[in-house]
């Protein structure tokens, strides 16, 4: 197994009152060269945003965005005709395709955290579209939940790329082994909460650790954890 350690004290920092984000990999007023992205994963932000702050209309364009909802209420208002408000445990996509517009503020009174992911897609200028799912902690415990995946289905989301991306919410002494498919296939690991131990590398709160060249591995929580299992194409 190879691996590659993403810590939270090297995060990228954008701090403008209302919004702060923590970039791990360059974008924005982050420019990191030897951290343009893990794969086919180009974007993975760790926001805030405070009470009725929020993201103007604005466009995107093939890319597969990917918001995981982790505190707070934010609502979504696209040019699809989409109009609603997603909050803690829920997961949004867009598979922006061709191009869409969207806008999306903090509608309640704490702050919002949600992770932004961007995962390059497997086809350009597709029709773009969007979609939600809610995935409560409480039917997610001891338990590997898939939040994302390449194949529709009713249980998550789908996306335009060989990807799936998996939510675990485990009590401390558990742990779970992780299949991959290892042929063009690399794996990013975020912890949100609490402590895994993964073939014996220790992962704490908001690091992150990517993986390559297996085709299983095991995580171990040490604490109460919750984390992010992202898996994606290492190239096109």
């Amino acid at each position: 197994m190879h691996f590659q350690r993403f810590p939270a004290a090297e995060r990228g920092l954008k701090d403008i009152g209302w919004l702060q984000s923590n970039f791990t990999f360059s974008f924005s007023s982050y420019p990191n060269p030897v951290r343009a992205g893990f794969g086919l994963l180009r974007v993975f932000n760790d926001d805030y945003v405070q009470a009725a702050g929020g993201f103007g209309i604005h466009p995107h364009q093939n890319m597969e965005i990917i918001s995981v909802m982790l505190a707070g209420k934010m609502n979504h208002i696209d040019s699809l005709g989409y109009k609603e408000v997603v909050e803690q445990d829920w997961v949004q996509i867009m598979s922006a395709g061709a191009g869409l517009r969207h806008e999306e503020h903090n509608v309640g009174d704490d702050e919002v955290n949600f992770l932004q992911i961007w995962i390059e897609p497997k086809l350009q200028n597709i029709n773009p579209r969007y979609q939600r799912r809610a995935f409560p902690r409480a039917k997610r415990h001891n338990q590997l939940t898939t939040i994302v995946s390449n194949e529709e289905g009713q249980a998550h989301c789908w996306i335009n790329q060989n990807a799936r991306l998996s939510l675990g919410y485990f009590e401390a002494g558990n742990a779970v082994a992780y299949a991959l498919n290892p042929t063009n296939k690399c794996v990013f690991v975020f912890v949100m909460e609490g402590e895994v131990r993964i073939e014996g590398e220790v992962v704490p709160r908001r690091d992150a650790l990517g993986i390559w060249g297996t085709s299983e591995f095991r995580i171990e929580c040490t604490e109460e954890s919750q984390f992010l299992i992202i898996e994606a194409p290492i190239n096109h």
